[in-house]
């Protein structure tokens, strides 16, 4: 099983839109939304992950990591490879901008970007990931970052 760290950006607008991307795992069929990010490289700080993640996939290099509002440990299958993940997840104050993806590896799983209104999260049908978003993005808007220390969640797929 392969196990990495990874850190996600939830990107809110002044009008409470999030930026998500539809992503089709390689060699299926289905997709799912879910906040830009990816793996932590040897030697890198979560920020330091986060910002080379945001240029590489949106095109994104001025920004400030706001607070860490959700953890998790995801078991996933991708690719044909089943995979652990342990992620944190930054809450990123920016404008709405059109993003633009560099990175050709990632360009051959990211099917489309859209800004969702947090009524959006909350209501939608969509596969979501994590599927608590838009309850996580609500809390944060309404209490401000968490208090304390987080709990893990833990999905297994």
């Amino acid at each position: 099983m392969k196990v990495r760290e990874a850190v996600r950006a939830i990107l809110i607008t002044p009008n409470a839109e999030v930026l998500l991307m539809r992503v089709r795992p390689p060699a299926r069929d289905d997709s799912f939304w879910i906040t830009p990010g990816g793996g932590i490289e040897s030697g890198e700080t979560f920020e330091k992950c986060l910002r080379r993640e945001l240029d590489e996939e949106l095109g994104l290099t001025q920004f400030d990591l706001g607070p860490l509002v959700w953890r998790r440990q995801h078991t996933f299958d991708w690719g044909g490879q089943r995979g652990r993940q342990s992620e944190w997840f930054y809450v990123v104050a920016v404008d709405r901008f059109a993003p633009i993806m560099s990175d050709p590896h990632e360009a051959e799983t990211v099917q489309e970007f859209r800004w969702w209104h947090v009524s959006e999260l909350l209501e939608t049908a969509e596969r979501l990931a994590p599927p608590t978003l838009g309850k996580i993005v609500s809390e944060y808007l309404i209490e401000g970052p968490p208090a304390g220390s987080l709990e893990v969640d833990v999905l297994e797929d």
